[in-house]
């Protein structure tokens, strides 16, 4: 049997076991950063205001999850962002710039039968993949990531954390960023719709930079082609803490992530 025919096979399977699941065990996994589930989430977020032009920038994060069983305690959940990034001038006589910009890997180590409180820990690793210099650092960088989280009935709560630093470079290479993303989602049941909010807030270190969002939507769980879940969220956030002259202001958040529970 060639490759092609087993990972076809496999997503036939996967297909047809997760049409039995219901939408509000499908939401639920969907909301964990560190489900036991293969996923592939394409999120566009749009920032309006960015930059002293006051223009629009948009990235669209591919970003594969993917889970390997580490005998029968353990799973490596694996989450890699891929952005494709469109970007304003920041400047007069500056060009919008659109291409791919570095890719953040992640690895979380995490019980296969966790208890009340899910987990998980790691490393985080930042790829120069980026295809122009206004889209990336030219520097690797390093760092931890952790994530915690709760089900509590309809409740899902916790936060996702990670700190990059670069390896190597000058002073002005050099950068050392954190991110905090804390979530809150409300589940109505059978239905697979829900409340969610998941503000990401970053900090710059080197430059004392914070932006800081709050804001929500809503998402719901469905099925195309009769037996393939997806999961799609709306939101949108205002930042009520951002740097001068570089915002944004607000954005925007729509994802689709397409479901293939084990």
């Amino acid at each position: 049997m060639t490759v092609v025919m087993t990972v076809a096979l496999s997503l036939i399977a996967l297909t047809a076991w997760a049409a039995e699941q219901s939408a509000d065990e499908l939401a639920k996994a969907a909301q964990n950063p560190i489900a036991n589930m293969i996923s592939l989430p394409f999120q566009n977020n749009t920032n309006f205001n960015v930059g002293p032009e006051n223009k629009t920038q948009n990235i669209l994060n591919i970003q594969p999850v993917i889970p390997i069983k580490l005998g029968p305690n353990w799973n490596l959940i694996t989450r890699t962002i891929m952005p494709i990034i469109s970007q304003p001038a920041f400047g007069p006589g500056q060009d919008t710039q659109f291409g791919l910009g570095d890719t953040l890997f992640s690895a979380f180590l995490s019980p296969a039968k966790p208890g009340e409180f899910i987990w998980g820990v790691g490393p985080i690793v930042q790829l120069p993949t980026h295809t122009d210099d206004r889209l990336g650092s030219t520097e690797w960088g390093l760092g931890p990531t952790a994530v915690g989280l709760r089900i509590d009935g309809q409740w899902l709560y916790g936060a996702l954390v990670n700190n990059v630093w670069s390896l190597g470079g000058n002073d002005q290479k050099k950068y050392n960023n954190f991110l905090v993303q804390p979530f809150v989602n409300y589940n109505f049941g059978k239905t697979g719709t829900y409340l969610v909010s998941a503000p990401i807030a970053t900090a710059n270190w080197r430059t004392g930079d914070w932006v800081v969002p709050i804001g929500g939507g809503v998402g719901q769980i469905f099925k195309i082609f009769g037996k393939q879940p997806v999961n799609a969220t709306v939101q949108a956030y205002y930042n009520v803490i951002n740097p001068d002259d570089i915002g944004p202001e607000w954005s925007t958040r729509f994802q689709l992530q397409f479901l293939f529970p084990k």
